[in-house]
């Protein structure tokens, strides 16, 4: 018994995908969520900077 034969055996290389050809749609789409994304960002870096939202109101105690 040799010390190779125990354990996984590796998986066998799968072939490279076929890159797919996108159409105007596809890209317009693709360029959307990017956009999107950015402005998402953009407005969480905005609202990191500033404090929790619950400021106002009446603040009740523990007691009771």
């Amino acid at each position: 018994m040799s010390g190779r034969e125990g354990g996984k055996k590796k998986p066998l290389k799968s072939a490279k995908k076929a890159t797919k050809e996108m159409d105007d749609d596809e890209m317009a789409f693709k360029q959307k969520q990017k956009e999107d994304q950015k402005a998402l960002d953009a407005l969480k870096t905005k609202a990191a900077g500033k404090g929790p939202l619950t400021g106002g109101g009446i603040k009740k105690s523990g007691k009771k």
